[in-house]
């Protein structure tokens, strides 16, 4: 059954808030109900939060302590498998709020656990993905606490239709919040990347360059030049950027400074939630594309045809499950142990270009694993490699079986 703001006397619970309106005022309500309250809130590497503890001083007017995680280290790790993975979402977007709930939820609930929190709160709307992101994660690393949607609560729906009803209800707790401007659309990000949705972009009708982007810029305002970067992998991994070794999360900041400034990485796609309506969503990747893409071509020289269809199946399967808040199920490990089996021969070094939003491939060097022979594939020398005359024979064996679907009638125009 389904907890209520009556259920929250004396209850020991743990918030997860941003320090925008929706946190305050849910905060203060559930003070006012009688709720112990502690919040708390991630470090994700947020571009567009200059100090993370800004949300500790935007909570305290609430009468709340706000706990800073920090997840950065855990967060690149989830990104670089993702990576790994080519695991992108509908429309070839990288999911970046889907990566990072994965992480989030797992990293709060154990810091909720070490200060005797029994039920967790988010601010999820009912009608979104991440309501069942945050308590699927939470039921499966914390079984014992129990969660509590406000914004799934009649009661507190009845009593805060809108940013209007907040301010007004804060105000009289001596707490100064505006409902502001109406806004174009609202953003969720982290390291790995912004999602933009809602507001005007929920009409069709709405180009998708109103977005002002927060991690580059977009294609027709970069510059004019192209700009070389080289990429070094490791068994899949981004380990060197121009030549530089740096930790995952210092190399993805990197990747999106660099990716970002040649518009690289930004998408739209309408993609199909979890609940199973339908989203818009304007998306920046700029580091996630760009790494993902030059990884993608270490990845042709390497797997056959039979093993690139495998590949993708685990891609797509893999980002399916990060999506539907399974990042941590047996079978999503199961499909990310096959993706290591493929990466282990993906080592070499990445050459690309980046002009306006596009990465052009420049060069691939040290990939032993290679299946790319110039021999086998010269249309020039025949004295090397595969003798072409050697292929009369396959091409007989294959003229037996379309000779014989033409005898049986089973070959048709349209």
């Amino acid at each position: 059954m389904a907890l209520t703001v009556k259920d929250m006397k004396d209850r020991k619970i743990g918030i997860c808030v941003s320090g925008g309106l929706d946190s305050k005022t849910i905060a203060t309500r559930l003070r006012e109900a009688g709720a112990q309250v502690l919040c708390f809130t991630a470090d994700l590497g947020q571009p567009d939060e200059k100090d993370i503890h800004d949300v500790v001083k935007k909570m305290a007017p609430c009468g709340v302590d706000t706990i800073v995680v920090d997840i950065r280290k855990p967060m690149a790790e989830a990104c670089f498998r993702t990576i790994m993975a080519e695991a992108t979402y509908d429309g070839g977007y990288w999911n970046s709020t889907g990566i990072g709930r994965a992480v989030t939820v797992v990293e709060i609930v154990k810091a909720m656990k070490e200060h005797g929190i029994d039920t967790l709160v988010h601010g999820a709307t009912g009608r979104g993905n991440d309501q069942m992101r945050f308590e699927r994660y939470t039921n499966q690393f914390a079984p014992e606490m129990e969660v509590y949607a406000p914004w799934r609560d009649a009661e507190l729906l009845k009593e805060f239709p809108g940013r209007t009803q907040m301010c007004e209800y804060l105000a009289k707790h001596g707490i100064v919040a505006f409902p502001g401007g109406k806004k174009r659309y609202s953003t969720d990000c982290n390291i790995a990347g912004l999602s933009h949705e809602a507001e005007d972009l929920e009409s069709m009708q709405t180009a998708m360059t109103i977005v002002e982007t927060t991690m580059g810029s977009w294609p027709m305002t970069a510059p004019d030049a192209i700009e070389t970067v080289t990429i070094d992998f490791e068994k899949g991994r981004p380990v060197a950027l121009n030549g530089k070794k740096l930790e995952p999360f210092d190399l993805l900041i990197e990747a999106n400074t660099i990716g970002g400034r040649n518009g690289i990485g930004l998408s739209h796609a309408l993609e199909n939630r979890i609940i199973g309506t339908k989203s818009r969503g304007v998306y920046e990747a700029p580091g996630m594309e760009l790494l993902g893409k030059a990884l993608r071509y270490i990845y042709q020289a390497i797997l056959d045809r039979r093993a690139t269809g495998i590949f993708e199946e685990m891609s797509r399967f893999i980002a399916n499950q990060i999506y539907d808040g399974r990042y941590y199920d047996l079978a999503t490990q199961a499909a990310f142990a096959a993706v290591d089996t493929f990466a282990a021969y993906a080592t070499g070094t990445v050459q690309v270009g980046l002009y306006k939003g596009n990465i052009l491939f420049q060069s691939l060097t040290g990939v032993k694993g290679s299946l790319y022979f110039e021999e086998n594939a010269s249309m020039e020398d025949a004295q090397k490699g595969l003798n072409p005359v050697s292929s009369q024979g396959f091409a007989e064996i294959q003229s037996v079986e379309a000779r014989s679907m033409a005898k049986a009638g089973q070959i048709h125009t349209f």
